[in-house]
């Protein structure tokens, strides 16, 4: 009896061990890609276009790396698709335009699981009528760089 429940007790560390360590991973990945639209953000900010798509690629390597039962497939794929397009571009006002999309897709994904421990501010320009997301307070708007560095406004934390 004493042999059933050391190896019942065995197992069950074995699978909570593994359980774990998915779950850090897991939580690693989506910190890194959360990381990876913010470099992206801040390419666009400063109007560095081959920054901009170099992030992109980066973030298209990461989102393909996780798991489809942590984000579904179709919300992988759009992300890819917006990475790709960012990736492959080197005009800034199209890179910019393709940010609307990209950020929305990327809001549902903050709004359905923990990327951060940090809070993630989504900030919306009024001028461009879109949202993105934001590690910081102060606005730093990439739809238009320096010619509208600060418009916008938080409108929700997560």
């Amino acid at each position: 009896m004493k042999k059933i429940s050391l190896i019942v007790a065995i197992l069950a560390t074995t699978f909570l061990q593994k359980g774990f360590t998915q779950d850090s991973t897991t939580q690693r990945q989506l910190s890194e890609l959360l990381t990876s639209y913010y470099h992206i953000k801040d390419a666009l900010v400063a109007g560095n276009a081959t920054a901009a798509s170099i992030s992109a690629e980066q973030f298209v390597k990461i989102v393909n790396g996780i798991d489809y039962k942590v984000i579904s497939e179709g919300n992988i794929n759009a992300l890819v698709k917006d990475a790709g397009k960012i990736s492959e571009e080197t005009d800034i006002k199209k890179l910019r335009e393709y940010f609307v999309n990209f950020s929305g897709n990327m809001i549902v994904i903050v709004k359905a699981l923990k990327l951060s421990d940090q809070p993630i501010y989504q900030v919306y320009c009024p001028m461009k009528k879109a949202y993105w997301l934001s590690s910081e307070k102060p606005i730093k708007n990439p739809y238009f760089g320096s010619s509208m560095l600060t418009c916008g406004q938080i409108t929700q934390t997560f």
